[in-house]
């Protein structure tokens, strides 16, 4: 039986992977991104680290951690290049038990959006994704259709 975490133990291992991240950031940097856009998103990884290990009493739960995790992964499930590969390694390596995947195809194969973090999610990746050629305009016609059944139903 899988135990259950708790936000200290949890909030360290996502601490340890904004490391990480920022680590992979400084020796691979996205050929695309200035000094500006790169000290934005190192600033920003740090942010995060901070608002995981010193939370605000009401925020120190796991469903906030959730919230912190997802804005940290993002960039490293849908990305690709030397950055990318360079951070799962070293999740691997660290034995942090965080699991790439592909977010965006497990929602077009299910065919609906399920919470409110997929709806932030695919709201945030739809148009890169397209940009990038990851999906197809019929794929990201199906995506904005079911961003909009979520909204309804939410409205309801």
């Amino acid at each position: 039986m899988k135990q259950r975490a708790d936000y200290e133990t949890e909030a360290l291992k996502l601490s340890k992977a904004v490391d990480i991240a920022i680590e992979a950031f400084r020796k691979f940097p996205p050929y695309n991104w200035d000094e500006k856009t790169f000290l934005h998103v190192i600033t920003n990884y740090h942010e995060r680290k901070d608002f995981a290990l010193n939370p605000e009493p009401r925020y120190k739960k796991i469903a906030s951690l959730r919230y912190l995790i997802e804005e940290v992964f993002t960039r490293f499930q849908e990305c690709s290049g030397e950055y990318v590969e360079y951070f799962w390694k070293e999740i691997k390596n660290q034995n942090l038990d965080y699991v790439r995947e592909d977010k965006l195809t497990k929602v077009l194969k299910r065919g609906k959006i399920n919470n409110k973090i997929e709806y932030e999610y695919v709201i945030d990746i739809i148009v890169p994704a397209e940009q990038e050629n990851r999906i197809t305009n019929e794929e990201a016609k199906l995506l904005s259709e079911m961003i909009g059944a979520f909204e309804n139903k939410k409205k309801k």
